[in-house]
C-alpha cells in the first residue's frame, strides 16, 4: 500500500485529457514552435544576452565601486543603475534607429544587384497601392478603414522602429545622466543637468560610436548580397542568379 501511493498522486495530477485528444494538443504544440521557430530563437539568443549582460555586469560595476570605496549594489539596485540601463538602452538606440532608416531609405533607393533593394525597372508588390484591395476578404483592417488610418498604417514599419528609438535614446540619455552624475560626485564635482549631458561631448561620442557600426552592418549587407549567396535565407538571391539581378 506504501509503494502504491505514489503512483495514485501522479495519475491525479496529470490533466484529464482524453487519449486522442493528446496527440492533436502536441501536434498544434510543433505546428506552433515551427511556425515561429525564428522568432522563438532569436527571442531565446536576445534573453541569454541580455541576462549575461546583468551576470558579468554587476560583479565588474560592483568591483569599481568598491575600489573607490563605495558598497557594492544588490542585483536590484543594478537593474536601476545608470551603468546598466545606459549600456542597455544605448545599444538598443543604434538598432532601432539602424531598423527605421533602412525600413525608410529602402522604400526611397534602390541598389543595383542587391537583394534588399526593390527591383530597378518593374514594380514590385511593396509598390502596389493597397486602396485597390480594400474590399478583398482578409486585408487588414486599415486597409479597409482608409483615410489617415491607412495613411498610418502604410508607414507604421518605419514609424514604429523610430517611436522605439526614440524612447531607447531617452533611456540612453537617462541612464547615462545617473551613471556620469555619481562618477563626477565621486570626483568631489557638482551634478549635471539632463540638458547639459544630452549636450555634451561624451553623450553624443556613446551615440555615434555605436550609430556608425550599424550603418556599416547595413552597408555591408546591401553590397555583399550583390555577390554572396546563402541558399534558403529570404535575405540572399537565388544562389543561380546573376550578380546583376536586384531584389529576391
Amino acid at each position: 500500500m506504501t509503494a502504491a501511493s505514489p503512483d495514485r498522486r501522479v495519475v491525479a495530477a496529470e490533466p484529464h485529457l482524453p487519449a486522442s485528444a493528446r496527440p492533436a494538443r502536441a501536434s498544434t504544440l510543433r505546428r506552433i514552435a515551427r511556425e515561429n521557430a525564428l522568432s522563438l530563437a532569436l527571442l531565446g539568443l536576445f534573453s541569454l544576452c541580455v541576462l549575461g549582460q546583468i551576470l558579468f555586469g554587476l560583479p565588474a560595476y560592483n568591483a569599481e565601486r568598491l575600489e573607490r570605496g563605495a558598497r557594492a549594489l544588490s542585483l536590484g539596485s543594478y537593474l536601476r543603475s545608470g551603468h546598466f540601463l545606459e549600456a542597455l538602452f544605448e545599444n538598443w538606440e543604434s538598432e532601432f534607429l539602424q531598423m527605421a532608416l533602412f525600413v525608410w531609405l529602402s522604400s526611397l533607393l534602390l541598389q543595383k544587384g542587391s537583394a534588399e533593394s526593390r527591383p530597378l525597372t518593374e514594380a514590385s508588390e511593396a509598390d502596389e497601392d493597397p486602396r485597390l484591395r480594400r474590399a478583398e476578404p482578409g486585408v487588414p483592417w486599415p486597409v479597409r478603414r482608409g483615410g489617415w488610418v491607412l495613411w498610418l498604417y502604410e508607414r507604421s514599419l518605419s514609424l514604429t522602429f523610430m517611436a522605439l528609438f526614440v524612447v531607447s535614446w531617452l533611456g540612453h540619455a537617462y541612464g547615462g545622466l545617473l551613471l556620469d552624475n555619481e562618477e563626477r560626485l565621486a570626483r568631489g564635482l557638482a551634478e549635471q543637468s539632463w540638458w547639459q549631458f544630452v549636450g555634451s561631448s561624451e553623450f553624443w561620442f556613446q551615440s555615434l560610436q555605436n550609430w556608425q557600426s550599424e550603418f556599416l552592418a547595413i552597408l555591408s549587407i546591401v553590397i555583399l548580397t550583390i555577390f554572396l549567396r546563402q541558399r534558403g535565407s529570404p535575405q540572399s538571391k537565388p544562389v543561380a542568379a546573376e550578380h546583376s539581378q536586384t531584389g529576391h
